[in-house]
């Protein structure tokens, strides 16, 4: 398996364990899952693409540079609602229906990001 299939089969894999950790009520974990999974899929796309995704602003500039492409449909609007996730793991003020809202958009970015390489 390459590396950038192992991304992508980790941003599934978070994406659907931030599911279940919403349904049993940990908004906390299912937002930080939720943000590793948009991470995990930007890695993909970047590992393919032969650009730098070691950090937090290697993974935006990613997103920015997808984002200037034809067809990228709000990628960086969908990535900016995996980082309000991120941000909630530390914070801890969203309620579990935004979070859920949120995954949904994760989900949306996780599925463009595997039409993108």
């Amino acid at each position: 398996m390459t590396t950038g299939m192992k991304y992508r089969t980790a941003a599934t894999q978070l994406l659907e364990q931030a599911r279940q950790e919403l349904a049993l009520g940990d908004v906390r974990q299912a937002s930080e899952k939720g943000w590793g999974a948009a991470a995990q899929a930007v890695k993909a796309v970047a590992e393919a693409r032969g650009w730098d995704h070691k950090t937090h602003g290697s993974l935006f500039e990613a997103v920015r540079r997808l984002s200037r492409e034809p067809g990228s449909n709000g990628l960086d609007g969908l990535f900016g609602a995996a980082n309000t996730l991120h941000i909630n793991f530390y914070e801890n003020w969203m309620k579990d229906e935004t979070v859920g809202t949120h995954l949904d958009y994760v989900a949306r970015f996780v599925a463009q990001l595997a039409e993108v390489d």
